[in-house]
């Protein structure tokens, strides 16, 4: 449990709703990140980039992780239950090197869909200070919702870059879908930026941070206003209408349905929550719109660009996010459309209900059928809305999605069970399973499953496969005994 001292300020909250990133300071004596530096520096020299092992094979970067700063400030944007995630990367920047081009991270071998209402942090640790010269990480703020920039190639770019600079120990803390880049090294100094991931695990009930007041009073002008008090309203756990007088009325809303087919992403991004927020009476229209965008869209959902390099995690589609911002009101017909025939249309309604969350808990029983449907990409997005609803009566079927045919279902099984952590019979066996899986990340999940439900058998099985797979950071291919 994170400090209340440490926890961030509501300012500082809407300051990173707003632009997509925050930095924080892991205010150890400078020897321990000195530490640290000369430890990667050593691992990159000898054995190359180690991957998602970097942290067993350099563990002092864990007390930087739990230092009361980064906790704190961690538990404010993702709640007190928040999990680091098993995928890592090392990023060295050579003196000369000549930096990259502008980009979204991809959730690694996973299907998300992206949306405004973050469940995933990225945090960019610098182990030694980081000058302008030296090639530093860059974000673009005000642009983490959006798929377009004005050009990925930094020298034609023109929105406004931000370099994260600072000492040893600084963090950058940025919401999953910034654009980011390394810049050119001109320095003769190498520079490491080390990167987690973490995410949310228990859906927002109330502010965790230094709260206030639930009021939105953002430090700066906002163009995507709409957009962020959508955010900053569920951060609060408040189910209110984002409603104002000057989306009332049905010619505004006729006028903001239309804009949803602008050829301009930012008017499509602002009229979907604008018009949203108007109430239930536009879900009908609303779900015309999502069966149109989602015939348009089908064809290039899994095409690969900057800003989806994997081709597996696309933005959500305007009308999906416009009937989020509708709220739980909609309820009742996102659960009569989820039988579409069309299977991004259901895909995209899961995602929808994922983001309403516990009070969308009507959908439950709905849901439970989607986890059978034919499409896998619904099947592994109804795990997910089941686990951020908490659904315990879903537990027997997302232990049956635990032995699923598609690896991206099992993931998303096993960490929904985590979510809910309640023990059925056959849980454990088919969590063992799990842990032997193919795919590496699902190995962790179904982990973190057995760690979080109240059972001897499954804790034993855990510490089990731990001690089997303990990692010794000071056994070297120069000291293996």
């Amino acid at each position: 449990m994170a400090d209340k001292e440490h926890l961030l300020s509501d300012e500082e909250v809407q300051r990173f709703i707003v632009d997509g990133y925050t930095t924080v300071q892991a205010g150890f004596p400078t020897p321990l990140h000195d530490e640290i530096c000369q430890k990667v520096d050593e691992v990159f020299e000898k054995e190359g980039n180690v991957g998602n092992n970097l942290l067993p094979r350099v563990p002092e970067i864990q007390l930087v992780f739990d230092h009361p700063a980064v906790r704190g400030a961690l538990t404010s944007l993702l709640g007190p239950e928040y999990i680091m995630n098993p995928h890592r990367h090392g990023h060295l920047n050579p003196p000369g090197g000549k930096g990259g081009g502008w980009h979204k991270d991809c959730y690694v071998f996973d299907h998300n869909i992206r949306q405004p209402r973050f469940h995933w942090i990225l945090a960019l640790y610098y182990p030694q200070d980081v000058t302008e010269e030296m090639g530093p990480t860059a974000v673009l703020p005000r642009r983490q919702n959006y798929d377009l920039i004005s050009d990925v190639d930094p020298a034609k770019t023109t929105e406004d870059a931000v370099p994260i600079v600072g000492p040893a120990g600084t963090i950058a803390l940025t919401h999953f879908d910034s654009w980011h880049r390394a810049c050119e090294n001109r320095s003769a100094r190498k520079r490491y930026m080390i990167k987690f991931q973490f995410t949310r695990m228990v859906e927002p009930r109330q502010p965790t941070w230094n709260s206030v007041s639930c009021g939105w009073n953002p430090p700066q002008a906002d163009g995507d206003g709409a957009v962020s008090l959508d955010v900053w309203r569920w951060l609060c756990g408040t189910e209110v209408s984002t409603a104002s007088p000057s989306t009332d009325g049905t010619g505004q809303r006729e006028g903001l349905l239309a804009d949803l087919a602008s050829a301009d992403e930012a008017t499509r991004l602002r009229a979907a929550y604008k018009v949203g927020s108007t109430g239930v009476g536009v879900v009908s229209e609303l779900l015309a719109s999502l069966r149109y965008q989602a015939t348009e869209a089908v064809e290039h959902i899994e095409d690969k660009t900057p800003a989806n390099a994997h081709g597996t995690n696309p933005t959500a589609l305007h009308a999906a996010q416009a009937l989020i911002a509708v709220g739980v009101a909609a309820v009742p017909q996102l659960v009569e459309a989820l039988t579409d025939d069309h299977w991004l249309v259901r895909a995209s309604l899961v995602d929808v209900l994922a983001n309403l969350g516990p009070r969308a808990s009507a959908a439950v029983p709905a849901l439970g059928e989607r986890l059978r449907d034919d499409h896998w990409w619904v099947r592994r997005g109804a795990a997910e809305a089941l686990g951020r609803m908490a659904a315990d009566d879903s537990v027997p079927l997302l232990v049956e999605r635990l032995r699923d045919e598609d690896r991206r279902v099992r993931r998303m099984a096993s960490l929904a069970l985590a979510q809910i952590g309640r023990c059925v019979d056959g849980a454990v066996e088919a969590l063992r399973e799990v842990m032997e899986d193919e795919d590496r990340y699902n190995r962790f999940y179904a982990g973190l499953a057995l760690r979080r439900l109240d059972n001897e058998e499954a804790k034993e099985l855990l510490i089990d496969a731990l001690f089997t797979a303990r990692w010794c950071p000071v056994t070297t291919t120069e000291s293996r005994y």
